[in-house]
């Protein structure tokens, strides 16, 4: 059971009229989840945080292709506030975040997954919104050895000091492994009561989750960003060395999420549509892109990214017809649309499965 009191220098808890109140970092992850719910049961009035930056694995494949419409599906930020009873803060950082990705200070991990980087304007974002809002403290769900970039027992105090956040940053979970922060110095937070998890096992926070009567939650899987995954880091790579610079748009990252990407040749790459739900979300993209799809027989949408001449086209065309029901008929009619309203119909003979390289597949 929480109080609404804190303690003072002699462990007495003192009466406060008001709680403190602290901004938590949602990512919809357990940790989060567990770290959110240790304040509540202190007394702490908690509100969460999420931050947008278009990279987030969860919401938008989810609609778009049969195999995952039919699979559970829930925004797990939004469903955690739910879970604690807390206001949740969806902050859109889309731009002010491309630096982070583009140039990040301490590198990328495995892929091109800037976490450190990440976690430090993350916090930093949250040590803003604290001041706007008039909180006190902010905290996450970070544990000691939990990621190998940004959770390491000596890139922990980079994040509190890199974003100006400090000793009001408290990481419940961990915080007993930590020197005490001033939410526990100032006795705002019993210290006894937080945790001393370390490492990459779950089983600590699986238990505290029974403990709390949580049995639904996301399972890890890696982490929640796009950024993360090698397939999509080697097609934003790509996307990067055509363009000879680092910089996306949203609709980069959007696309970079659906379709197989093929670069047949240096100057343009294909984006083929998999299946019904992805031509139709590519349908949303043709008034920006030379665009192809078979007439003769049913097949997919395919994007035409790059600046391409009539026998470029003729080349997509045939493997437009590869990856189409007439792929083994003689001749597939395909139609060639321009994103000026242009249009004409060509009749190429599929390429052969053979013909297809796996260098052409990103």
């Amino acid at each position: 059971m929480g109080y609404n009191g804190r303690f003072n220098r002699n462990r007495v808890v003192v009466p406060m009229s008001e709680p403190r109140k602290a901004v938590a970092l949602i990512s919809g992850g357990l940790d989060s989840l567990l770290a959110a719910r240790v304040m509540q049961e202190q007394g702490i009035h908690v509100e969460g945080i999420n931050f947008y930056t278009g990279f987030c694995v969860e919401g938008h494949t989810h609609a778009i292709r049969k195999k995952d419409r039919d699979k559970p599906k829930r925004n797990n930020a939004l469903w955690v506030a739910e879970q604690l009873g807390i206001k949740l803060h969806i902050v859109d950082v889309i731009e002010e975040y491309k630096d982070i990705v583009i140039n990040p200070k301490h590198g990328y991990g495995a892929n091109l997954n800037p976490c450190l980087d990440c976690k430090v304007f993350m916090v930093r974002k949250a040590r803003q919104w604290i001041d706007e809002h008039g909180f006190d403290f902010i905290v996450t769900g970070e544990v000691i050895g939990q990621r190998p970039k940004s959770q390491r027992a000596d890139t922990l105090p980079v994040v509190a000091h890199e974003s100006g956040a400090d000793d009001l940053l408290l990481r419940p979970l961990c915080a007993r492994n930590l020197p005490p922060t001033r939410p526990e110095i100032e006795g705002w937070v019993d210290r006894e009561a937080l945790y001393d998890f370390q490492g990459r096992t779950r089983k600590p926070q699986m238990a505290l989750a029974r403990r709390f009567g949580f049995t639904d939650y996301a399972q890890p899987a890696g982490g929640c960003c796009f950024l993360t995954d090698r397939q999509y880091a080697v097609k934003l790579a790509d996307l990067w060395k055509s363009r000879g610079e680092r910089r996306y748009e949203l609709d980069d990252i959007m696309l970079l999420k659906v379709g197989r990407h093929l670069r047949p040749r240096p100057h343009f790459k294909l984006i083929v549509g998999r299946e019904d739900g992805e031509n139709r979300f590519l349908q949303g993209y043709r008034k920006q892109f030379v665009h192809l799809f078979p007439v003769s027989h049913k097949g997919p949408l395919v994007l035409v990214d790059g600046q391409v001449d009539d026998d470029d086209i003729e080349l997509a065309a045939r493997i437009t017809a590869r990856f189409s029901q007439g792929r083994d008929a003689d001749r597939v009619e395909v139609e060639v649309n321009t994103p000026n309203g242009g249009s004409r119909t060509l009749g190429v003979e599929p390429l052969a499965g053979g013909d297809v390289p796996k260098e052409w597949y990103l």
